[in-house]
């Protein structure tokens, strides 16, 4: 079952998603940089997603708050805690 989340501060307004046994996959970004997205989809296929969220939580883009690997980890942050809640 994929998953979306809506983005804030980026130029990509959502990222769907997928979680299998704890590993990430089916990324994609709708929006922005369609280069870096498909580096950032790529290179997270198959990550366990507590790597995933350590390696890109808290990258800022320019002057801005957030960055789209950014918003990818706090995606997955929130998944993690829809999912401890069920």
């Amino acid at each position: 079952m994929a998953y979306s989340f809506k983005t804030q501060g980026i130029c990509a307004g959502q990222i769907n998603f997928d979680v299998k046994v704890g590993k990430v996959t089916g990324v994609k970004f709708f929006g922005g940089c369609p280069g870096n997205h498909l580096g950032i989809e790529n290179l997270v296929e198959g990550m366990d997603i507590d790597e995933v969220i350590k390696r890109l939580r808290g990258l800022r883009c320019g002057m801005r708050e957030s960055s789209c690997p950014d918003q990818l980890a706090v995606a997955l942050e929130k998944y993690k805690e829809k999912m401890a809640n069920k």
